[in-house]
């Protein structure tokens, strides 16, 4: 993807959205095509830390023993194996956290425990502790590193269909550190896709409250919302 296209697109987008009481969060829609959801070689499902902090840092909760315990209060919460029954009795509750939370560390050892407890809610979320984003850890572990890693961590997933939707920054940042965060992800993206160009198909930037600017080599184009019709932007 061109550099030059997205720094277009970051500016246009900038000037046409209206200015809001809170700092916007900048999304990046990747839409894919000719991709078998079905087929889990062509599942999206990547962890990166991004190369600017996107402003936001994720929410965790800890999963733990009495092994951990001291260490994982320095996250936003911590669940001790032995209340772990009240969140099995109790789905709402386990509904409620897992909407609550980015990510779930959780202790080696306990992930039975954990599958049984909170599984069937988790699982269809994505929020169950992943081991490839770092969220699995032995009783012995030194959380520091792992709140600092797993904070800065961005999840690229494709659900039920061929779209991507991820925050790549805020309105704070310089343009040159968003057209840098986006290209990462495009790039990642590109290079797991099984057939690469084939697969990648229209590319869209928004502000939260923003219509959406499709970044394309030609310059940005606008898609509105009222009735979806695109023109491009001069």
């Amino acid at each position: 993807m061109n550099k030059k296209a997205i720094l277009d697109s970051i500016k246009k987008l900038r000037e046409i959205s209206k200015k809001r009481n809170f700092n916007q969060t900048f999304d990046l829609i990747i839409n894919l095509k000719q991709v078998n959801l079905k087929n889990p070689e062509e599942k999206i499902d990547l962890f990166l830390n991004l190369p600017y902090p996107r402003g936001k840092k994720s929410k965790i909760c800890a999963l733990v023993d009495k092994e951990l315990e001291l260490k994982a209060k320095i996250f936003d919460e911590m669940i001790l194996k032995q209340d772990f029954p009240i969140y099995a009795r109790d789905k709402k509750k386990t509904k409620k956290l897992a909407t609550k939370y980015d990510y779930f560390i959780a202790q080696a050892n306990l992930m039975p425990d954990i599958a049984s407890t909170f599984g069937k809610v988790f699982g269809p979320k994505g929020k169950m502790p992943n081991p490839k984003a770092g969220c699995v850890v032995p009783p012995i572990a030194e959380l520091g590193p792992v709140k600092e890693k797993v904070s800065t961590l961005i999840r690229l997933l494709t659900k039920s269909q061929s779209i991507i939707k991820v925050a790549v920054g805020d309105e704070s940042m310089k343009d040159e550190e968003i057209e840098e965060n986006i290209s990462t992800v495009h790039h990642l993206i590109l290079d797991t896709l099984p057939r690469k160009e084939q697969n990648m198909g229209s590319t869209f930037i928004k502000l939260t409250m923003s219509a959406s600017v499709q970044i394309t080599e030609k310059g940005p184009v606008l898609q509105d919302k009222k009735d979806e019709k695109s023109k491009r932007i001069k």
